[in-house]
């Protein structure tokens, strides 16, 4: 083809596209990560000449690449990088993804998909992490939120884009990747991680009782988080019963995911009509407003919310309505802060965009991007160990200590109203069966998991509620 009807052709192709085309429809089939509605129009300055003049540069550089490039190069490579360059210049969370890439994302939000299980983003051209996800291989391996990610089989990150990196780290399940992490920023000590891939198959909810508390673990929001928190509420009820005191929400290295999920989640622990989250764009037509359906399931009990850094995106948002509500109190460390909006926009050819389309405020009308969600309570990961101590000395050591008229066969009474039960751990923080722990295991006979020193305090504040309401008769 003539090199002068090649740009022309070319000039007039992408001019088309792009005029007939919006960027977004109401009605578009998209699947919405943090989703919300947006429009845009081509030169919405109303120069369509500079437009014009533009696209044209564009034909010119594409038109030499493709005639001089030192290798050959398909014109479909150089359009999805030029794309992909074009999103991801905007901001972190903007790109284009390809058909293949966009059915990955898809088969993601409905909770399974293959490579390491770890969500990322990236910063000054490095990737960094923002969590892991549970029982995964990123997450056995021990990688953290804020991990930088500089080399991918030793090859240097800042020659992929954030998808290319992430396609780069999927693969067959059984392959291996070895990751080169800086640990606290980059002039952190590096060090490499060999990581097997695996089918990652998500349960976004978990629970389990610690005693009278129901302890939920959320990490992430998929089609499934909804249905799996709703069966933990009910097996919640049924198994702890009457002596429900009240939950333990944790959110932390909670990514996000669904804006509609996140929406849902926070509407089951507060009351209906109360407003979840609004969002507003460049169009103020399109700003929404999301509020809480069917109404609090909880019962009103006390509940408490873990949050930390890897906690992102649509955690923040129920966590930043429960506070704002004062529903729940959060405990841990400051989240992510990423406040913005992503709709997913499929295009021709299969693909779809990633585009920011607004900015979300809680229901008090903060926006926490780049800010990230203040906890209540801080409380900084930790490790405690026992102090030893000797037997000491008690008034009933002492000679001729007088007796006691209340004692009962030897032993004192028990306050009628005590709080007597720790969940999984003693007075002291610790784990309460020292034999138990003294042989490498719990009581029934598995390892025990890591003491969590934040979760620990949780369920010491829900305790402390719950006293304190019985201290007032409530």
């Amino acid at each position: 083809m003539p090199k002068n009807l090649f740009r022309l052709f070319a000039v007039l192709a992408v001019f088309a596209a792009l005029a007939a085309t919006p960027l977004f429809a109401k009605d578009a089939p998209a699947k919405q990560d943090d989703q919300a509605t947006a429009t845009a129009t081509v030169g919405d300055d109303g120069d369509t000449s500079d437009t014009f003049k533009q696209l044209t540069l564009f034909s010119d550089v594409l038109e030499r690449v493709r005639a001089d490039y030192v290798d050959p190069v398909t014109d479909k490579k150089l359009i999805e990088n030029a794309l992909n360059g074009m999103l991801s210049a905007l901001d972190p969370h903007s790109s284009y993804m390809n058909k293949e890439q966009f059915a990955d994302m898809q088969t993601q939000t409905r909770g399974e998909f293959g490579g390491l299980g770890i969500e990322v983003t990236m910063e000054n051209g490095i990737v960094k992490v923002v969590s892991p996800i549970d029982d995964t291989p990123a997450a056995k391996a021990g990688l953290q939120p804020g991990d930088l990610i500089t080399h991918l089989d030793g090859k240097i990150i800042t020659d992929f884009t954030l998808d290319q990196a992430v396609d780069r780290m999927r693969g067959a399940p059984g392959t291996k990747i070895t990751l080169t992490i800086r640990r606290g920023g980059l002039t952190g000590h590096p060090f490499d991680v060999t990581l097997t891939r695996a089918i990652i198959k998500v349960q976004s909810v978990k629970w389990e009782a610690k005693d009278d508390i129901a302890y939920i673990r959320i990490t992430s929001f998929d089609e499934q988080t909804q249905p799996g928190l709703e069966q933990a509420l009910d097996e919640a009820n049924k198994k702890i019963g009457k002596r429900l005191i009240g939950y333990v929400i944790d959110l932390r290295n909670n990514p996000g995911g669904l804006l509609d999920e996140a929406v849902s989640v926070a509407g089951t622990f507060l009351p209906a009509g109360d407003e979840v989250v609004s969002t507003r764009g460049r169009h103020k037509d399109d700003d929404q407003s999301f509020v809480a359906k069917g109404g609090d399931q909880t019962h009103g009990l006390p509940i408490a919310v873990l949050i930390n850094g890897g906690s992102a995106s649509a955690s923040e948002i129920v966590a930043g309505a429960l506070q704002d509500h004062k529903r729940a109190i959060l405990i841990g460390t400051k989240s992510f802060g990423k406040g913005s909006v992503q709709t997913i926009i499929p295009v021709q050819g299969g693909g779809a965009i990633r585009l920011t389309t607004a900015r979300y405020y809680t229901p008090s009308g903060r926006s926490i991007q780049a800010l990230g969600i203040e906890p209540d309570i801080v409380v900084q990961p930790a490790k405690l160990e026992r102090i030893a101590m000797g037997p000491g000395l008690h008034e009933a050591d002492l000679k001729g200590a007088l007796s006691n008229p209340t004692l009962k066969n030897g032993k004192a009474p028990k306050p009628e109203d005590a709080d007597q039960t720790d969940g999984d751990l003693d007075l002291d923080g610790m784990p309460a069966d020292d034999d138990a722990k003294d042989k490498g295991k719990d009581k029934d006979g598995k390892k025990p998991a890591p003491f969590d020193y934040q979760l620990a305090r949780a369920l010491d504040l829900i305790h402390g509620l719950h006293l304190f309401e019985v201290q007032q008769g409530k």
